[in-house]
């Protein structure tokens, strides 16, 4: 274990002897870390916090601190990190409240910029990218493959959902579906992700038949609950991509971002 000396690291702390911390970090007594994993210079690692193998946490980043819900009272709330995942400088990720689930998960292979931050109680999956300053409120749940950009903030009980995109800026209050693109304040669909489909190498007849459902749910006019009844009828809705789409508008409970 390479611990720098001027790290203070809890003796009930359990970190793996693989894992690199550096100097003035501070590491709290409920923490564990898994192997492979770096801490750099001056970060706080707090709470009952576990940290899975091979991240890596840049220097001023907060992990685990108590969450800025006013109805907190120290609870012994946690935060589950899994592995591959980068944090980046200044990062904050806290832990849940005993109000929810009592616990904020966050998957693996995700990269967190600089400045972003992941309130209590989110749930986040796999191979995601939050772009610099981008911010989850409580409670979110952000699926996997998605992409924030830069000063994106997420309202609290959204829901963003696998493979979707929002643009530089753009404030989300609805949840967004899966594939779905949008951007502004407040922001709007812009279409889907297909570019993001073609390098991940969805085929094309799956695209053609994710671009038809777009159009029936944002582009004919239509009511939410007439457009999903009429998408539901067609051939398209046999392609699993497309039941995938349907579902995430089913499952909203805010609405979508339209």
């Amino acid at each position: 274990m390479a611990i720098h000396p001027t790290a203070l690291i809890d003796s009930k702390a359990e970190i793996d002897s693989s894992v690199e911390v550096g100097p003035f970090s501070v590491i709290g007594p409920n923490v564990k870390i898994g192997a492979g994993s770096i801490v750099k210079s001056h970060v706080v690692i707090n709470g009952h916090t576990t940290i899975g193998s091979n991240n890596e946490i840049y220097q001023f980043a907060s992990v685990g601190e108590a969450n800025q819900d006013k109805k907190y009272k120290g609870e012994p709330t946690k935060l589950v990190i899994g592995d591959n995942n980068i944090i980046r400088e200044n990062a904050t990720i806290h832990r849940g409240t005993v109000q929810d689930n009592g616990i904020t998960i966050i998957g693996n292979d995700n990269l967190f910029m600089a400045s972003t931050h992941v309130g209590h109680d989110c749930i986040v999956g796999d191979h995601n990218i939050m772009a610099n300053f981008a911010a989850l409120a409580g409670h979110v749940k952000m699926g996997s493959y998605v992409i924030l950009g830069g000063y994106t903030g997420v309202h609290q009980f959204c829901q963003v959902n696998s493979f979707s995109m929002c643009g530089m800026g753009s404030m989300v209050s609805k949840d967004v579906p899966r594939y779905i693109m949008v951007s502004g304040s407040p922001a709007k669909a812009h279409g889907m992700n297909f570019e993001g489909m073609r390098r991940r190498g969805v085929p094309a007849d799956v695209i053609r038949a994710l671009r038809s459902a777009y159009k029936t749910v944002y582009r004919k006019g239509l009511t939410l609950d007439v457009a999903l009844q009429e998408l539901e009828k067609t051939t398209n809705s046999d392609f699993p991509e497309v039941a995938e789409f349907i579902l995430s508008i089913r499952q909203s409970k805010r609405g979508i971002v339209r």
